[in-house]
């Protein structure tokens, strides 16, 4: 953060200096007093409009800063409409502000797509046995997409969000999982959690010690998708959901004349070849840290156990339509599909 703030005393030549040494960040300083609260900024642009018109590059950063700022108030740090708003404004780099106009932080809107108060888990116990033998010596999340592991599209995505807390929970040949992500990914440290036997889809998700928000996703490591989980939080608080599906459409075309009956003998119509349109789990989901509690422990249970529990006890289960990216790599076709889809992605 001290790379971009500057005391207004400081001289133009100085603050063009500074400038210079924060690309290939964005070319802006925060201007503070000597009290250190905000008064302004200052773009590489601002500098030459100064000069321009006429401005020494002697004078005092203060006589040619932007006074007229944009910022967000520290309560509003966690509001990802906030957030939202803030990238639809073409911010790049937004400045966190307490009641003293204080810089609290300053949020990279370059590097980060949004900041989403929730904590993943993604599941990769499984054997991948429908990948054999590529998944005999190597766990299905470690396969490479492109020149990325599987697992890996899914945690940067995450932390593209700015998503902090990702846990990992691992059985099959889990050895290897745990040293891939010994190091930090980027500026986030994965945790991985040993399930001792298999449980199901969601059963493992027990063994995470610790949840630092009340939302929690959970999602299976082998997907392959472009899921915008900014507008899937903000749907899943929008409703007050207890539980939040991904759902992807589905198509089954019938290539046959289907007869319309009625008193299981008598036609009454005929429909030609007729498609009909479901939509099919994804595979991905948004969870209230309370619904988890549902959830028995040392159980084999499934994400779809969760639904049913939670609608027996009425409470409310949505869904998220995805209309974009989403390939289950549970196959040699499909995972065959995610890499040539990889070369035409960015």
């Amino acid at each position: 953060m001290k790379d971009h703030v500057i005391n207004q005393d400081l001289t133009l030549i100085e603050a063009l200096s500074r400038i210079n040494g924060v690309a290939p960040e964005p070319l802006v300083l925060f201007v503070l007093d000597e009290q250190n609260r905000m008064v302004g900024t200052l773009t590489d642009g601002d500098s030459r409009r100064a000069l321009i018109g006429g401005a020494s590059v002697d004078d005092k950063v203060s006589k040619v800063m932007h006074r007229n700022f944009n910022y967000m108030k520290v309560e509003d740090i966690d509001d990802v409409k906030e957030i939202k708003r803030q990238r639809e404004l073409k911010m790049r780099l937004v400045p966190v502000l307490d009641a003293e106009k204080h810089i609290v932080e300053i949020i990279n809107l370059e590097k980060y797509n949004s900041r989403l108060p929730f904590d993943a888990v993604l599941m990769a116990g499984g054997k991948g046995e429908r990948l054999r033998p590529l998944t005999l010596e190597t766990p299905k999340p470690l396969l490479k997409v492109g020149d990325i592991c599987i697992i890996d599209h899914n945690i940067d995505r995450l932390i593209s969000y700015g998503v902090k807390h990702i846990s990992v929970t691992v059985n099959y040949l889990k050895e290897q999982i745990e040293e891939h992500f010994a190091e930090p990914r980027g500026e986030v440290r994965v945790q991985t959690v040993r399930e001792p036997k298999y449980l199901g889809t969601i059963g493992s998700i027990r063994f995470v010690k610790e949840f630092y928000n009340d939302t929690i996703l959970v999602m299976n490591s082998d997907l392959f998708t472009n899921i915008n989980y900014e507008d899937f939080y903000l749907h899943f608080k929008e409703h007050d959901a207890d539980m939040s599906v991904v759902a992807v459409p589905y198509s089954v075309q019938v290539p046959y004349g289907i007869f319309k009956i009625e008193n299981r003998r008598n036609i009454t119509g005929l429909v030609e070849k007729p498609t009909y349109d479901y939509y099919a789990n994804a595979g991905i989901y948004l969870i209230k840290k309370s619904a988890l509690d549902l959830i028995p422990e040392e159980t084999f249970f499934n994400a779809t156990d969760l639904i049913e529990a939670l609608i027996a006890a009425g409470r409310k289960v949505i869904r998220f339509p995805l209309n974009g990216t989403w390939i289950d790599i549970g196959n040699p076709q499909e995972y065959k599909r995610a890499n040539e889809l990889v070369k035409h992605m960015h």
